[in-house]
């Protein structure tokens, strides 16, 4: 099994398609990827030798901001908003939607379930 950026890429698939699995590289990244290296997309993981994988690997980790710096550094940018107080920010902190989606109804995935009404004890 190749192991690229830290990730286990399986070994039954495209290149093209198993770069994928890395955060941070979409099809048309692994595509200009493979292109650079001139590799061809059709092959197969297990099929690679290790220089290829090795290609790959200097390619991917020089070049391109991926998994473990890609996920801090969206982390900052989620922080950075926060702390300055913007609109967006005070979004996040809440759990609300950020992209100006509406919250009357639909917002249940960052809202959460629904408190239930039937659920609270009568006062005797």
């Amino acid at each position: 099994m190749a192991r690229i950026a830290g990730v286990d890429i399986p070994r039954e698939k495209r290149v093209e398609v198993a770069l994928t699995y890395i955060l941070g590289i979409g099809l048309s990244t692994a595509q200009k990827i493979l292109t650079q290296t001139q590799i061809s997309p059709d092959t197969r993981v297990d099929a690679l030798t290790d220089e290829e994988v090795t290609k790959l690997r200097s390619v991917v980790e020089g070049e391109y901001k991926v998994e473990g710096n890609l996920r801090s550094e969206v982390a900052m940018n989620i922080k950075r908003l926060m702390d300055i107080g913007c609109y967006r920010g005070l979004r996040w902190r809440r759990g609300l939607p950020v992209r100006g989606q509406r919250t009357r109804t639909n917002a249940r995935t960052r809202k959460g379930k629904k408190p239930g009404i039937g659920s609270r004890r009568r006062s005797v």
